[in-house]
């Protein structure tokens, strides 16, 4: 019970990373509030939790939402000591699904509305977010703040220059928050996660099956499977609950001498360089 009592704020937390590191928080005794901009699957994701977890709607891209969001979290839980950016991968406008063949076009390929988009989602996220909450993480005499980049962030990515570059906008805006608030007591560290079967993957594997002839009659999943034994040294993929195992160290106070760090959870991809 390493958060017992403490607040937690996620964001995108109805599906996949974000869910993940839900259900880690819940189980160490944290109060959980999820927000999705599909409130629905929020909802029930919250009530698949229990307790005293709640599921609110947002789009954590934008900043008058994340004031709101956030305010109403801290009003209904009495205060907030956790912030997890996890809100953003594999969307392009808000509100819709990124397009899969943009999602993974070149540089010169890609549209101005795209690559706004993956900015937008991927990093104005952790921005307006985290902007919304340090009021409150600074009236509790201290707290963290996990921010969810990517292995994209850290390594050369010519077919998802967008989405690489808003990630390593995040590796660089954790470490600037870090610097910034270590008087406030706030941590700031940011994940790196690997390969993981989300639906961000579900679409990209799928986008694979009709560009690549070899994976033509292959099934997504598979395809997936294959390009993790490939690429991931030791040899198998990762998974939500490994991130939220990662966060809710980050989270506690096991972790109160670590900030400003970024940490891969990739299975040792990130080894390999470029």
């Amino acid at each position: 019970m390493r958060l017992k009592g403490r607040v937690a704020l996620i964001t995108g937390g109805a599906h996949g990373i974000g869910a993940g590191i839900a259900r880690s928080f819940a189980e160490e005794g944290a109060r959980v509030a999820l927000i999705d901009i599909d409130g629905d699957a929020s909802a029930a994701m919250a009530r698949e939790i229990g307790g005293d977890a709640i599921g609110l709607q947002g789009d954590a891209a934008e900043q008058d939402q994340a004031v709101a969001f956030t305010k109403s979290v801290a009003d209904r839980f009495g205060g907030l000591d956790i912030l997890v950016n996890n809100a953003g991968a594999g969307r392009g406008k808000a509100g819709t699904e990124a397009n899969t063949s943009r999602y993974g076009s070149r540089v010169e390929d890609l549209q101005q509305e795209d690559w706004d988009g993956q900015l937008a989602q991927n990093l104005r996220t952790t921005f307006v977010c985290s902007q919304a909450a340090i009021p409150y993480l600074r009236s509790r005499g201290g707290g963290a703040i996990i921010n969810i980049a990517s292995i994209a962030g850290l390594l050369p990515s010519p077919t998802l220059p967008a989405y690489a570059a808003a990630k390593a906008g995040v590796i660089s805006l954790t470490r600037s928050l870090a610097l910034d608030l270590a008087r406030n007591d706030v941590r700031v560290n940011a994940i790196c996660p690997g390969l993981l079967w989300t639906r961000v993957w579900e679409m990209l594997a799928a986008g694979l099956r009709m560009s690549v002839p070899a994976f033509g009659d292959r099934e997504p999943r598979d395809i997936f499977l294959e390009l993790v034994s490939r690429q991931v040294p030791l040899g198998r993929e990762q998974t939500p609950e490994d991130i939220g195992k990662l966060a809710v160290f980050l989270a506690s106070d096991d972790a109160r001498n670590v900030t400003g760090q970024w940490i891969s959870v990739d299975g040792g991809i990130s080894l390999r360089g470029g």
